[in-house]
Protein backbone atom coordinates (compact mmCIF):
# COMPACT_ATOMS: atom_id res chain seq x y z
CA UNK A 1 0.00 0.00 0.00
CA UNK A 2 1.01 3.94 -0.11
CA UNK A 3 2.35 5.56 2.97
CA UNK A 4 3.73 8.97 3.52
CA UNK A 5 7.26 9.08 5.14
CA UNK A 6 9.34 11.94 6.19
CA UNK A 7 12.67 11.64 6.15
CA UNK A 8 13.68 14.67 7.63
CA UNK A 9 12.88 18.44 7.30
CA UNK A 10 11.20 19.43 4.18
CA UNK A 11 11.41 16.01 2.28
CA UNK A 12 7.95 14.41 2.55
CA UNK A 13 7.46 11.24 -0.10
CA UNK A 14 4.67 8.87 -0.81
CA UNK A 15 6.13 5.54 -0.65
CA UNK A 16 5.07 1.20 -1.13
CA UNK A 17 5.34 0.17 1.89
CA UNK A 18 3.88 -3.51 3.69
CA UNK A 19 0.26 -3.50 4.22
CA UNK A 20 -0.64 -3.25 7.63
CA UNK A 21 -1.48 -6.52 9.64
CA UNK A 22 -2.98 -7.78 13.12
CA UNK A 23 -0.03 -8.46 15.39
CA UNK A 24 -1.65 -8.12 18.91
CA UNK A 25 -5.01 -9.43 19.82
CA UNK A 26 -6.76 -6.02 20.45
CA UNK A 27 -5.25 -5.02 17.14
CA UNK A 28 -7.99 -3.63 13.85
CA UNK A 29 -6.76 -3.03 10.73
CA UNK A 30 -8.78 0.16 9.61
CA UNK A 31 -9.21 1.37 5.48
CA UNK A 32 -8.81 5.09 5.34
CA UNK A 33 -10.96 6.96 3.71
CA UNK A 34 -10.10 10.70 4.64
CA UNK A 35 -7.25 11.72 6.67
CA UNK A 36 -5.57 15.37 6.79
CA UNK A 37 -2.65 17.24 7.29
CA UNK A 38 -2.37 19.00 10.87
CA UNK A 39 -0.61 21.65 11.73
CA UNK A 40 1.32 20.27 14.26
CA UNK A 41 2.97 18.13 11.94
CA UNK A 42 4.34 21.70 10.26
CA UNK A 43 7.04 21.48 12.95
CA UNK A 44 8.69 18.47 11.74
CA UNK A 45 8.15 19.73 8.36
CA UNK A 46 10.33 22.04 9.43
CA UNK A 47 12.66 20.76 12.05
CA UNK A 48 12.70 17.00 11.52
CA UNK A 49 16.64 15.62 11.77
CA UNK A 50 17.27 13.00 9.24
CA UNK A 51 15.77 9.49 9.78
CA UNK A 52 17.14 7.01 8.23
CA UNK A 53 13.84 5.22 7.74
CA UNK A 54 11.97 7.89 7.70
CA UNK A 55 8.50 8.89 9.62
CA UNK A 56 5.28 7.36 9.08
CA UNK A 57 2.85 10.60 9.21
CA UNK A 58 -0.33 11.28 10.12
CA UNK A 59 -2.44 11.33 12.81
CA UNK A 60 -6.52 12.17 11.95
CA UNK A 61 -8.27 9.83 10.33
CA UNK A 62 -12.13 7.95 9.35
CA UNK A 63 -12.38 4.84 7.92
CA UNK A 64 -13.62 1.34 7.74
CA UNK A 65 -12.89 -1.16 9.68
CA UNK A 66 -10.83 -4.13 7.68
CA UNK A 67 -10.61 -7.09 10.11
CA UNK A 68 -10.02 -7.28 13.83
CA UNK A 69 -7.99 -9.01 16.71
CA UNK A 70 -9.80 -11.95 18.43
CA UNK A 71 -9.94 -9.92 21.78
CA UNK A 72 -11.51 -7.34 20.02
CA UNK A 73 -15.04 -7.05 21.32
CA UNK A 74 -17.10 -3.76 20.58
CA UNK A 75 -16.13 -3.28 17.37
CA UNK A 76 -16.26 -5.31 13.93
CA UNK A 77 -15.60 -5.44 9.74
CA UNK A 78 -17.42 -2.76 8.28
CA UNK A 79 -18.09 -0.65 11.10
CA UNK A 80 -16.87 2.97 10.43
CA UNK A 81 -15.02 4.76 12.78
CA UNK A 82 -13.63 8.13 13.69
CA UNK A 83 -10.00 7.40 14.72
CA UNK A 84 -8.91 9.95 17.62
CA UNK A 85 -4.56 10.72 17.23
CA UNK A 86 -4.38 8.90 20.44
CA UNK A 87 -4.47 5.00 20.33
CA UNK A 88 -6.02 4.25 24.37
CA UNK A 89 -6.98 0.69 25.88
CA UNK A 90 -10.29 2.47 27.71
CA UNK A 91 -9.50 0.08 30.60
CA UNK A 92 -6.76 2.23 32.70
CA UNK A 93 -7.30 4.32 35.43
CA UNK A 94 -6.49 7.55 33.12
CA UNK A 95 -9.16 6.49 30.90
CA UNK A 96 -11.88 6.14 33.15
CA UNK A 97 -10.90 9.70 34.10
CA UNK A 98 -11.13 10.79 31.07
CA UNK A 99 -8.06 11.56 30.13
CA UNK A 100 -7.04 8.88 27.20
CA UNK A 101 -4.06 10.71 26.45
CA UNK A 102 -2.22 9.41 29.68
CA UNK A 103 -3.30 5.91 28.82
CA UNK A 104 -0.76 3.56 30.49
CA UNK A 105 -1.06 1.69 27.46
CA UNK A 106 -1.29 4.38 24.86
CA UNK A 107 0.45 6.35 23.09
CA UNK A 108 0.42 8.91 19.50
CA UNK A 109 -0.23 8.08 15.99
CA UNK A 110 2.46 9.39 13.30
CA UNK A 111 5.13 9.87 15.81
CA UNK A 112 7.91 7.28 15.30
CA UNK A 113 6.60 5.82 18.07
CA UNK A 114 4.00 2.01 18.37
CA UNK A 115 1.48 3.08 15.35
CA UNK A 116 2.33 4.24 12.17
CA UNK A 117 1.03 6.92 10.74
CA UNK A 118 -2.36 7.96 9.24
CA UNK A 119 -1.59 9.53 5.99
CA UNK A 120 -2.04 6.20 4.02
CA UNK A 121 -4.09 3.74 2.39
CA UNK A 122 -4.70 1.64 5.79
CA UNK A 123 -3.21 1.60 9.59
CA UNK A 124 -3.36 -0.90 12.12
CA UNK A 125 -4.78 0.73 14.97
CA UNK A 126 -3.73 -0.81 18.19
CA UNK A 127 -6.09 -1.01 21.31
CA UNK A 128 -8.89 -1.03 18.99
CA UNK A 129 -11.55 -0.99 21.23
CA UNK A 130 -10.48 1.84 23.69
CA UNK A 131 -9.51 3.89 20.36
CA UNK A 132 -11.83 3.49 18.04
CA UNK A 133 -15.41 5.61 18.03
CA UNK A 134 -18.33 3.27 15.44
CA UNK A 135 -20.83 5.89 13.86
CA UNK A 136 -24.00 5.06 13.94
CA UNK A 137 -24.46 6.67 10.32
CA UNK A 138 -22.96 5.09 6.78
CA UNK A 139 -19.94 6.34 5.44
CA UNK A 140 -22.01 9.71 4.08
CA UNK A 141 -19.47 12.13 1.49
CA UNK A 142 -21.05 15.46 3.03
CA UNK A 143 -19.95 14.27 6.65
CA UNK A 144 -16.81 12.95 6.05
CA UNK A 145 -14.97 16.90 6.87
CA UNK A 146 -17.01 17.40 9.89
CA UNK A 147 -16.44 13.63 11.12
CA UNK A 148 -12.84 13.79 10.39
CA UNK A 149 -12.10 17.21 12.60
CA UNK A 150 -13.21 14.94 15.54
CA UNK A 151 -10.42 13.25 14.99
CA UNK A 152 -8.31 15.64 16.96
CA UNK A 153 -9.02 19.92 15.80
CA UNK A 154 -12.73 20.11 16.81
CA UNK A 155 -12.01 18.37 19.96
CA UNK A 156 -8.85 20.26 20.53
CA UNK A 157 -10.61 23.21 20.06
CA UNK A 158 -13.00 22.10 22.31
CA UNK A 159 -10.42 21.32 24.58
CA UNK A 160 -8.92 24.62 24.96
CA UNK A 161 -12.61 26.02 25.99
CA UNK A 162 -13.13 23.44 28.43
CA UNK A 163 -9.69 23.99 30.05
CA UNK A 164 -10.24 27.47 29.49
CA UNK A 165 -13.33 27.49 31.68
CA UNK A 166 -15.33 29.48 28.62
CA UNK A 167 -18.94 29.89 29.68
CA UNK A 168 -22.51 31.69 29.65
CA UNK A 169 -21.47 35.68 30.06
CA UNK A 170 -17.46 35.13 29.61
CA UNK A 171 -15.52 36.99 27.54
CA UNK A 172 -13.04 34.92 25.21
CA UNK A 173 -10.14 35.81 23.26
CA UNK A 174 -8.60 32.85 21.11
CA UNK A 175 -4.92 33.13 20.19
CA UNK A 176 -4.53 31.76 16.32
CA UNK A 177 -6.54 31.59 13.44
CA UNK A 178 -5.15 28.27 12.51
CA UNK A 179 -7.74 25.32 12.22
CA UNK A 180 -7.40 24.53 15.36
CA UNK A 181 -8.07 28.37 17.10
CA UNK A 182 -11.32 28.49 14.61
CA UNK A 183 -12.81 25.41 16.21
CA UNK A 184 -12.12 27.04 19.94
CA UNK A 185 -14.41 29.60 18.08
CA UNK A 186 -17.40 27.05 17.46
CA UNK A 187 -16.66 25.77 20.79
CA UNK A 188 -16.70 29.23 22.70
CA UNK A 189 -19.82 29.69 21.09
CA UNK A 190 -21.07 26.54 21.21
CA UNK A 191 -20.58 26.91 25.51
CA UNK A 192 -22.43 30.40 25.46
CA UNK A 193 -19.51 33.03 25.27
CA UNK A 194 -20.71 36.22 25.63
CA UNK A 195 -17.75 38.38 23.52
CA UNK A 196 -15.33 35.80 21.35
CA UNK A 197 -12.14 37.67 20.08
CA UNK A 198 -9.80 36.33 17.53
CA UNK A 199 -6.49 37.08 16.99
CA UNK A 200 -4.70 36.48 13.53
CA UNK A 201 -3.16 37.58 10.69
CA UNK A 202 -5.28 36.04 7.51
CA UNK A 203 -8.29 37.82 6.44
CA UNK A 204 -9.86 35.01 4.55
CA UNK A 205 -9.88 32.80 8.01
CA UNK A 206 -10.80 35.27 10.36
CA UNK A 207 -13.54 36.12 7.99
CA UNK A 208 -14.81 32.43 8.41
CA UNK A 209 -14.32 33.21 12.07
CA UNK A 210 -17.02 35.63 12.13
CA UNK A 211 -18.90 33.21 10.28
CA UNK A 212 -18.57 30.60 13.39
CA UNK A 213 -19.57 33.35 16.04
CA UNK A 214 -16.34 35.80 16.91
CA UNK A 215 -17.64 39.22 17.81
CA UNK A 216 -13.98 40.73 16.84
CA UNK A 217 -11.28 40.10 15.44
CA UNK A 218 -7.75 41.74 15.91
CA UNK A 219 -4.73 41.21 13.56
CA UNK A 220 -2.08 42.92 15.52
CA UNK A 221 0.36 40.96 17.48
CA UNK A 222 2.55 41.31 20.75
CA UNK A 223 1.97 44.68 22.79
CA UNK A 224 -0.34 45.88 20.21
CA UNK A 225 -3.04 43.07 19.97
CA UNK A 226 -2.88 43.11 24.31
CA UNK A 227 -3.72 46.66 24.04
CA UNK A 228 -6.52 46.06 21.74
CA UNK A 229 -7.71 43.77 23.90
CA UNK A 230 -7.80 45.56 27.19
CA UNK A 231 -9.43 48.28 25.20
CA UNK A 232 -12.16 45.76 24.43
CA UNK A 233 -12.91 44.75 27.92
CA UNK A 234 -12.40 47.71 30.32
CA UNK A 235 -9.16 47.50 30.67
CA UNK A 236 -9.57 44.15 32.67
CA UNK A 237 -8.85 41.36 29.75
CA UNK A 238 -10.26 38.05 29.09
CA UNK A 239 -12.28 35.93 31.56
CA UNK A 240 -10.73 32.63 29.33
CA UNK A 241 -7.89 32.51 26.77
CA UNK A 242 -7.33 29.70 24.12
CA UNK A 243 -3.80 29.23 23.23
CA UNK A 244 -4.29 27.76 19.94
CA UNK A 245 -0.41 28.47 18.11
CA UNK A 246 1.91 26.50 20.62
CA UNK A 247 5.03 29.57 20.43
CA UNK A 248 6.20 31.29 23.30
CA UNK A 249 5.07 34.75 21.79
CA UNK A 250 1.46 33.28 21.65
CA UNK A 251 1.62 32.00 25.54
CA UNK A 252 3.29 35.60 26.20
CA UNK A 253 0.25 36.97 24.37
CA UNK A 254 -2.57 34.97 25.74
CA UNK A 255 -0.96 35.88 29.66
CA UNK A 256 -0.86 39.20 28.59
CA UNK A 257 -4.54 39.43 27.92
CA UNK A 258 -5.71 37.33 30.75
CA UNK A 259 -8.05 39.02 33.57
CA UNK A 260 -7.04 38.35 37.02
CA UNK A 261 -8.44 35.24 38.26
CA UNK A 262 -8.85 34.41 34.70
CA UNK A 263 -8.11 30.92 32.81
CA UNK A 264 -5.86 30.00 29.88
CA UNK A 265 -6.48 26.96 27.88
CA UNK A 266 -3.45 25.81 26.38
CA UNK A 267 -3.38 23.36 23.11
CA UNK A 268 -0.72 24.78 21.16
CA UNK A 269 2.03 22.24 20.87
CA UNK A 270 4.98 24.26 22.73
CA UNK A 271 8.09 25.04 21.16
CA UNK A 272 9.57 26.83 23.83
CA UNK A 273 12.01 26.13 27.10
CA UNK A 274 9.26 27.61 29.83
CA UNK A 275 6.34 29.80 30.36
CA UNK A 276 7.07 33.11 29.94
CA UNK A 277 6.31 35.71 33.41
CA UNK A 278 4.81 33.44 35.69
CA UNK A 279 5.57 35.81 38.29
CA UNK A 280 3.49 38.13 37.30
CA UNK A 281 0.64 34.94 36.43
CA UNK A 282 1.27 33.86 40.16
CA UNK A 283 0.19 37.03 42.06
CA UNK A 284 -2.78 37.61 39.59
CA UNK A 285 -4.49 33.82 40.66
CA UNK A 286 -4.17 33.28 36.48
CA UNK A 287 -4.98 29.52 35.75
CA UNK A 288 -2.90 27.75 33.29
CA UNK A 289 -4.28 24.44 31.68
CA UNK A 290 -4.82 21.94 28.99
CA UNK A 291 -2.80 19.98 26.88
CA UNK A 292 -3.28 16.91 23.97
CA UNK A 293 -7.27 17.02 23.70
CA UNK A 294 -8.46 13.81 25.38
CA UNK A 295 -10.99 13.26 22.20
CA UNK A 296 -12.07 9.75 22.77
CA UNK A 297 -13.76 11.68 26.32
CA UNK A 298 -15.34 14.30 24.06
CA UNK A 299 -17.25 12.48 21.03
CA UNK A 300 -20.29 11.22 22.29
CA UNK A 301 -20.95 15.37 23.35
CA UNK A 302 -19.82 16.34 19.86
CA UNK A 303 -21.03 14.29 17.58
CA UNK A 304 -24.47 14.87 18.16
CA UNK A 305 -24.14 18.37 16.85
CA UNK A 306 -22.24 17.54 14.19
CA UNK A 307 -24.45 15.00 13.13
CA UNK A 308 -27.81 17.27 13.59
CA UNK A 309 -25.31 20.22 11.89
CA UNK A 310 -25.65 22.59 14.99
CA UNK A 311 -22.22 22.93 14.20
CA UNK A 312 -19.90 22.58 11.07
CA UNK A 313 -16.09 22.31 11.89
CA UNK A 314 -15.29 20.72 8.38
CA UNK A 315 -15.40 24.39 6.52
CA UNK A 316 -11.91 24.40 8.29
CA UNK A 317 -10.97 22.06 5.14
CA UNK A 318 -10.26 24.55 2.03
CA UNK A 319 -8.28 22.42 -0.51
CA UNK A 320 -8.28 18.14 -0.74
CA UNK A 321 -5.78 16.10 -2.41
CA UNK A 322 -4.94 12.27 -3.21
CA UNK A 323 -2.57 10.63 -1.51
CA UNK A 324 0.13 11.03 -3.96
CA UNK A 325 -0.45 14.53 -3.65
CA UNK A 326 0.47 14.92 -0.07
CA UNK A 327 4.01 16.44 -0.72
CA UNK A 328 2.44 19.39 -2.26
CA UNK A 329 -0.02 19.63 0.23
CA UNK A 330 2.42 20.34 3.26
CA UNK A 331 4.03 23.11 1.00
CA UNK A 332 1.01 24.56 0.43
CA UNK A 333 0.29 24.75 4.34
CA UNK A 334 3.35 25.69 5.08
CA UNK A 335 3.37 28.73 2.82
CA UNK A 336 -0.20 29.22 4.31
CA UNK A 337 -1.71 29.02 0.96
CA UNK A 338 -4.02 26.60 2.33
CA UNK A 339 -5.72 26.16 6.16
CA UNK A 340 -6.23 22.74 6.38
CA UNK A 341 -5.62 19.83 3.70
CA UNK A 342 -8.08 16.94 3.41
CA UNK A 343 -6.21 13.66 2.25
CA UNK A 344 -8.39 11.05 -0.06
CA UNK A 345 -6.71 8.31 0.00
Amino acid sequence: MRATVMYKAGDVRIENVPDPKILEPRDAILRITRACICGSDLWPYKLLPKVDNGQRMGHEAIGVIEAVGAEVRTLKTGDFVIMPFAFSDGTCAFCHEGLHTSCVQGGFFGTGGKADGAQAEALRVPQADGTLFRVPVRADEALMPALLTLSDVMCTGHHAARSGQVGPGKVVVVVGDGAVGLCGVIAAKRLGADQIVVLGGHPDRLSLAREFGATEVIRERGEAAIERVRALTGGFGAHSVLECVGSEQAMATALGIVRAGGHIGRVGVPHYEGIPALNPSFYQNITVAGGPAPVRAYLNELLPDVLEGRIQPGRVFDRTVGLNDVPAGYRTMDRREALKVMVQP
